[in-house]
């Protein structure tokens, strides 16, 4: 098993979280929540309002978001899903536990886990908000658009 730390669509409660449960695309047990030791610039770009974490460490906030165990298949799925490598790049970060909900010793701490984020965007982006933690319905009013929809 793998641990992924997501930050937009695919949390509980977003517009694709319905993938991370769906088993028919592989094993993604939550474990907790957690931010990113280092703070990355998220922004939401694009004309379907996705979420971008820019790998620029350093800069921006740190990132909240969940913990996830995945299994292989969920991990090739979601290198799928998020376009990788060519619109994020899976990479291993460092990630607080804020909360911990699954076994083990990992209920205080850091945790390296793969995140799904970008060094291939526009250079304008940079110049967009930075936000700390993501929700689709936020009051930024940037609602994310389903791909069943673009």
């Amino acid at each position: 098993m793998a641990r992924v730390f997501v930050y937009g669509t695919l949390k509980k409660g977003q517009p694709n979280y319905k993938y991370m449960i769906n088993t028919a695309k592989g094993l993604a047990k939550f474990q907790g929540r957690g931010r990113t030791v280092e703070k990355y610039p998220l922004v939401i770009a694009g004309k379907y309002n996705i979420p971008y974490m820019l790998n620029i460490p350093g800069t921006g906030h740190h990132v909240a978001g969940e913990i996830y165990s995945v299994d292989d298949q969920m991990l090739q799925f979601l290198d799928e899903f998020e376009g990788c490598p060519d619109m994020y790049q899976r990479t291993l970060m460092r990630i607080e536990v804020v909360e911990w909900e699954g076994k083990g010793s990992a209920a205080e701490g850091v945790l390296e886990c793969f995140v799904y984020s970008t060094a291939t965007y526009p250079p304008e982006w940079v110049g967009l908000p930075y936000y700390d933690s993501y929700d689709s319905s936020g009051k930024h009013g940037l609602s994310y658009v389903l791909r069943e929809s673009r």
